[in-house]
C-alpha cells in the first residue's frame, strides 16, 4: 500500500511539473511546438550539426494546413532553438514531389485550386530565411504540366528529386519522408 501512494505521489508531482511547461514554437511558428522535456535522455546537442533532408511527398488532409513535411522541418527548428541550439547548427533540406507539390503553388493558383490561401507560403518563405534549402522535382513539374513560373519563388527546380535525395544522403544527410 505504500508503494501505491509513494507511486501515486511520484506521479502527481511529475504531472504538476510537467503541467508548467508549455510548448515553444520560436522559428516557425505554423509548426509544431516543442516542449522540452527537462531530464529526458537524447537531448538536442548545442555543439552537433543537425543534416536533415526531408522528401515532401504527401499533402496534408486539410488545404488549410501546412504540408507535413514542412511542419516536421519547422517543428525540429523549433526544437532545437528552444534547445539554444544554434540555427546555423540546422543543415535542411526539403525536396518536393507528388502530391506535397500543389502545396508549394504560387497563392493565386493554390487558391484557383483549392478556394483558400495557400497556407505554405509564409512556412516556405521563412526555412529559407533560417537557411532551409527547398527544392522541387522538374521531372514531376513536367510530368504535370506546372509551369515552373506558378511555384513559390522560395523553392529552387531541380532536375530530379531522386537526385537531391541521393546527393544529400551522400552528404551525410538523414532522410526524413513525409
Amino acid at each position: 500500500m505504500i508503494r501505491i501512494l509513494i507511486l501515486i505521489f511520484f506521479f502527481m508531482v511529475n504531472m504538476k511539473s510537467i503541467a508548467q511547461v508549455k510548448s515553444q514554437s520560436p522559428v516557425i511558428h505554423e509548426a509544431d511546438p516543442f516542449i522540452f522535456i527537462k531530464g529526458a535522455k537524447m537531448q538536442p546537442d548545442k555543439n552537433m550539426i543537425y543534416k536533415a533532408i526531408y522528401d515532401a511527398t504527401k499533402a496534408p488532409k486539410d488545404s488549410t494546413q501546412i504540408l507535413p513535411a514542412l511542419n516536421m522541418a519547422g517543428s525540429e527548428l523549433n526544437a532545437l532553438a528552444v534547445s539554444y541550439v544554434p540555427l546555423s547548427h540546422a543543415k535542411f533540406v526539403v525536396v518536393f514531389h507528388g502530391a506535397a507539390i500543389n502545396g508549394i503553388l504560387d497563392n493565386a493558383h493554390y487558391k484557383e485550386k483549392y478556394g483558400v490561401d495557400n497556407p505554405n507560403l509564409k512556412v516556405l518563405a521563412e526555412l529559407r530565411k533560417t537557411g532551409v534549402q527547398l527544392f522541387v522535382c522538374g521531372q514531376n513539374l513536367l510530368a504535370e504540366n506546372i509551369d515552373f513560373k506558378i511555384i513559390s519563388p522560395d523553392v529552387t527546380v531541380a532536375s530530379d528529386a531522386l537526385i537531391v535525395l541521393i546527393t544529400f544522403q551522400n552528404e551525410g544527410y538523414a532522410l526524413m519522408s513525409f
